[in-house]
């Protein structure tokens, strides 16, 4: 990366580049000319993005964005050919490539900025980010029973965590597209942009409203969250205290109170 701290930028391989503004990391899908479509370059230039704006002490929040007027994803990449495979072949090779899941380990939140098709493996990436923000011409479908397959990044499993269970069976069933609006309605997306032209300085200004707060909470409360997803309610509860615990005698929570009681902005440092 340059020496400006204030943007940076850094190409990745050929179809994943980062770039840094302020307290933002923008991880960018590089394959306008084929919707972004998964190809092995993106899975493993994705992972090696987030690992390296998990680090890095002056990214806050973390952005994932497709290039191109087109969408964000569409799905992987069918001109990626494979030779005739066995089943267990085909098994050793995809637990050998779980890239999506290398967002289960990013401590720090992470933002999917989604415009135009959203498909397949597109929308397993944006299941695995903690916020879905849209623009209102995005389309997103899991179209897979339609090649008689099922979702194979983690579809199946983070949808119905997402959305209703039966919102979800009609999806993965059907592999009907959704449109942006319908999927805000079920909960696939939380925000909408205000305009398509838009999205990116608002998921930008909304990211650096979450970069604000203090970054241990912001880190903690996320984690407290994805747990309740696999936790019964006591053990959630008691990560709850232990968490609140941790975070009761920081630095950031008396210059919450100092700023407070100064009516003053806060400037928390993460202590």
């Amino acid at each position: 990366m340059s020496a400006n701290k204030d943007q940076r930028s850094l190409i990745v391989n050929d179809a994943v580049r980062v770039e840094c503004a302020a307290a933002v990391g923008w991880i960018v899908l590089t394959r306008p000319g084929q919707i972004n479509a998964i190809n092995d370059a993106i899975r493993q230039g994705v992972p090696q993005a987030l690992a390296l704006l998990d680090k890095d002490p002056q990214i806050r929040v973390i952005v994932i964005r497709g290039e191109g007027e087109r969408g964000f994803c569409a799905g992987a990449d069918i001109k990626e050919r494979r030779g005739v495979e066995t089943s267990l072949q085909v098994r050793q090779r995809m637990e050998g490539s779980r890239w999506i899941e290398a967002l289960d380990r990013v401590a720090k939140p992470v933002i999917a900025a989604i415009h135009g098709y959203c498909m397949g493996g597109g929308l397993e990436l944006a299941l695995a980010c903690d916020i879905r923000f849209a623009t209102a011409d995005a389309v997103f479908a899991l179209p897979e029973t339609g090649l008689g397959l099922i979702p194979g990044g983690g579809g199946t499993q983070r949808l119905v965590r997402v959305v209703a269970p039966g919102r979800a069976l009609d999806m993965l069933l059907t592999g009907d597209r959704v449109p942006a609006e319908q999927a805000l309605q079920i909960g696939l997306v939380s925000r909408l942009a205000s305009e398509p032209k838009n999205l990116l300085d608002e998921v930008g200004a909304f990211a650096l409203r979450i970069a604000a707060k203090p970054p241990a909470a912001s880190a903690f409360v996320k984690q407290a969250a994805r747990a309740a997803l696999e936790m019964d309610l006591k053990s959630g509860l008691n990560l709850e205290l232990d968490l609140f615990a941790l975070l009761a005698t920081t630095q950031d929570v008396k210059e919450a109170a100092l700023a407070f009681s100064e009516r003053r902005e806060p400037r928390f440092t993460g202590e």
